[in-house]
């Protein structure tokens, strides 16, 4: 009995395992849509959202927060600089830190584009009540997979 009970629980965890899974896959594809709507790959765009709520970032910083290597962060930042997006800035106390921020220009496409992002990913979830999206945020904290 003790044994058919492990294994109930550990097909339990498996299944909700995959509905994560396929929930955090679903949001990403249509905030990857969104993104691309406004001619940006999920990096460039995770990017922009990072400076845009944070302000300017180390370019280390960055890659830390929205978990790609630093190599990578180098790449699409040269991207968002020729699309006069964001810029670099040297810090004035240690020759060794650049920052990254937004130019006028990423700026405004933030402050145009992010309403309607977040428009779009409310949509996604607007099934849930308030009170069940405080649940779910609860059950989440609890599981370890957001702060």
């Amino acid at each position: 009995m003790d044994r058919y009970y492990k294994t109930e629980e550990i097909q339990k965890s498996l299944k909700v395992f995959i509905a994560l899974s396929r929930t955090q896959r679903k949001l990403m594809d249509i905030s990857n849509k969104s993104a691309q709507g406004w001619g940006l790959n999920p990096t460039e765009f995770a990017v922009l959202e990072l400076l845009f709520h944070k302000g300017e970032q180390p370019l280390q910083r960055i890659g830390e927060k929205i978990l790609i290597a630093s190599g990578s962060i180098t790449y699409v930042v040269d991207k968002l600089e020729k699309k006069d997006f964001a810029k670099r800035r040297p810090c004035p106390r240690d020759r060794r830190v650049i920052y990254a921020q937004l130019t006028q220009k990423g700026q405004e496409l933030m402050e145009e584009m992010f309403p309607k992002h977040e428009v779009i990913l409310h949509e996604c979830m607007e099934m849930l009540t308030t009170e069940e999206k405080d649940q779910l945020l609860v059950l989440l904290k609890k599981v370890g997979c957001y702060e």
